[in-house]
């Protein structure tokens, strides 16, 4: 594999990101899961299985700045399709199916993410997510009208 170095900056970051999308949707498909479906399931997984709805809505929003009313119709989605189920006391919960298809498609995209950064110098890595960070702080800030 042949590495051209490019600059640091939104070319770089955008083709980046849109590579790892392509990537998560080539894992998605034939799960009847979409990526901002994906990233909600994947934030009630990892909030224990079950989060308060609203705090899950909070979440997803933050993670995606997708609107609280997109993130609630993301909710209702995966609960149609049988992936979320309302727990009936404010908190939305993840279903056995639903457990299991975020299982099968991290199960696939571990050894991929390996693949891409597994063999990085962790200092390589602690400094890409130290810059990374301050930019999406500042990106966030931004959004915020800060």
């Amino acid at each position: 594999m042949t590495t051209t170095a490019q600059a640091f900056g939104t070319a770089l970051i955008g083709q980046t990101e849109k590579a790892l999308n392509a990537i998560l949707d080539r894992q998605l498909v034939g799960t009847g899961i979409t990526e901002p479906q994906w990233v909600t399931l994947t934030l009630t997984v990892l909030g224990g299985g079950a989060v308060d709805r609203a705090e899950l809505v909070r979440r997803v929003g933050a993670a995606t700045q997708f609107s609280q009313a997109a993130v609630a119709e993301r909710i209702t989605e995966l609960t149609a399709a049988g992936f979320l189920r309302d727990g009936g006391d404010g908190r939305v919960q993840v279903t056995d199916e639903g457990q299991a298809r975020w299982t099968r498609v991290r199960t696939t995209i571990g050894p991929i993410t390996q693949e891409l950064w597994g063999d990085l110098p962790p200092e390589d890595l602690a400094a890409a997510g130290r810059v990374l960070g301050i930019v999406l702080d500042r990106a966030n800030a931004v959004l915020a009208g800060r």
